[in-house]
């Protein structure tokens, strides 16, 4: 057992002699934390529906709660990003994920005391909500710039596919796990439950709380594992006299911009993730309009309700994302010319989504949503690789966290444009749309010459 992280030359490519089998263990508690957090999401919104704002005139209150929660989750999750990002390139990577796992443990045990307690506020919650987030970016920012200094670059894509593959998994498990934990104390109190569990169980005010506990546990067990580990920091080739970097932080946080801004192929992949996650948010919101207003005959003809279409639609996204990460963990992806596997597999998205929307048939719409969500976890595995391979392991924190900002950036934009078009216009013909513009600048990367040579440099 060691704790040691020594600096590592940055500009060299080794990685230990155990980093493999260090960055699987890492995956592994990483899995159990992401299956975590889903129930503390889960919880909350099950909080506010059912506990707080349970009536029938209290619409409004849950949808205005509801948002500030979602606001408060991503928000400051991009907010601090350049900051988060720009502190793990000037420190401990693996203290800083140690640092925050404990944070975010902390705010999950005041949550759940909260609920326990009765004593959970719709402000508090958000508070709360935004620290986890906080915590989440400075833990994201670490842990994304981390597994380079582990993985050896022959088995990058199997990695990147295999933490692809935890988020699949956690939104089809997550949901069935939160409501069992939540239902536990009622059927406690019905004595399903019995022994000194069943009893411990009645004295549980909120079933919520108990599934905020438990991702409270994630983090914690996490947190002890990083502590067991040796994960090095790359050493900086801007160390001043003192043994610190030479350019100021604010200098550092624009280091990463320059870095982009200097390589137009990265902008360019940039920017087709940018349109990617501006279209991918608009779906959250043009889904259960397609099935309400396009899918209704023949949803119904085939003896579904409008949730059983739902959820059908649902599950098979979720398959379809277990189904990618699963393949591109075993494949390993493409070892030369990576570019093609983000292009490619995103302009199939981009088609198959095109499909969905102008389809009025419940099975092949599932279909499409299956075809696109496996195609995801394949163009994120190869675009990480790349970015992985092309940035130098002392930026990667700063670069990524540029990266991660002007990416997912449009999502909020993506869920208003959505909900404007979606009202107005035929929601099936807007996903259509989308689709149709997401292939198309695809298909015309696929001939941009700073694309294509993206890796040759």
């Amino acid at each position: 057992m060691t704790s040691g992280t020594a600096p590592v030359d940055a500009r060299a490519d080794e990685t230990p002699a155990h980093g493999w089998r260090t960055f699987l263990i890492v995956w592994s508690t990483q899995t159990f934390s992401v299956l975590g957090s889903s129930l503390t999401t889960f919880a909350l919104t099950v909080w506010l529906t059912q506990s707080l704002y349970p009536g029938a005139g209290q619409e409004s209150q849950l949808s205005t709660a509801l948002s500030l929660l979602g606001l408060a989750a991503g928000v400051p999750l991009l907010a601090v990003a350049p900051i988060a990002g720009t502190w793990v390139d000037r420190h401990d990577r693996r203290r800083t994920m140690i640092a925050a796992n404990f944070g975010s443990g902390a705010a999950c045990l005041v949550l759940a005391a909260a609920i326990a307690t009765g004593h959970l506020q719709p402000w508090s919650m958000v508070v709360l909500a935004a620290l986890l987030a906080m915590c989440a970016s400075f833990h994201g920012s670490a842990f994304d710039a981390s597994y380079r200094m582990l993985v050896p670059a022959p088995r990058l894509g199997r990695a990147n596919g295999m933490m692809q593959m935890v988020w699949s998994i956690s939104n089809i498990v997550s949901p069935g796990i939160a409501a069992l934990l939540i239902s536990l104390p009622a059927l406690a109190a019905r004595g399903l439950v019995g022994g000194p569990a069943g009893a411990a169980l009645r004295r549980v005010h909120d079933g919520a709380a108990l599934a905020i506990g438990v991702d409270a546990l994630t983090f914690l067990v996490m947190a002890s594992v990083l502590l067991a580990l040796a994960i090095p920091s790359p050493r900086r080739t801007d160390l001043g006299a003192s043994g610190r970097p030479a350019p100021s932080f604010r200098a550092d946080m624009l280091a990463g911009l320059t870095f982009i801004w200097r390589r137009r192929a990265l902008l360019w992949l940039l920017a087709a993730f940018t349109l990617a996650n501006f279209i991918s948010s608009a779906r959250i919101v043009l889904l259960p309009l397609i099935v309400r207003f396009n899918l209704a005959a023949d949803s119904s003809a085939r003896g579904f309700t409008f949730q059983a279409a739902l959820a059908f639609l649902t599950t098979a996204l979720s398959v379809g994302g277990v189904t990618g990460g699963v393949l591109v963990s075993a494949w390993g992806g493409l070892k030369r010319r990576r570019i093609y596997g983000v292009l490619v597999p995103m302009a199939i998205s981009g088609t198959a989504q095109t499909i969905y929307g102008l389809s009025p048939w419940l099975a092949l719409t599932a279909a499409m949503a299956l075809t696109f969500s496996l195609m995801i976890p394949v163009l994120n595995a190869h675009s990480q690789t790349i970015w992985q391979t092309k940035t130098p392991r002392e930026m990667q924190g700063r670069v990524f966290s540029v990266r991660r900002v002007l990416a997912q950036g449009t999502g909020p934009l993506g869920l208003i444009v959505a909900g404007l078009l979606g009202g107005a216009l035929n929601p099936g013909l807007v996903m259509a749309g989308m689709g149709v513009a997401l292939a198309l600048f695809c298909l015309v990367q696929l001939f941009n010459p700073a694309l294509r040579h993206l890796e040759d440099a």
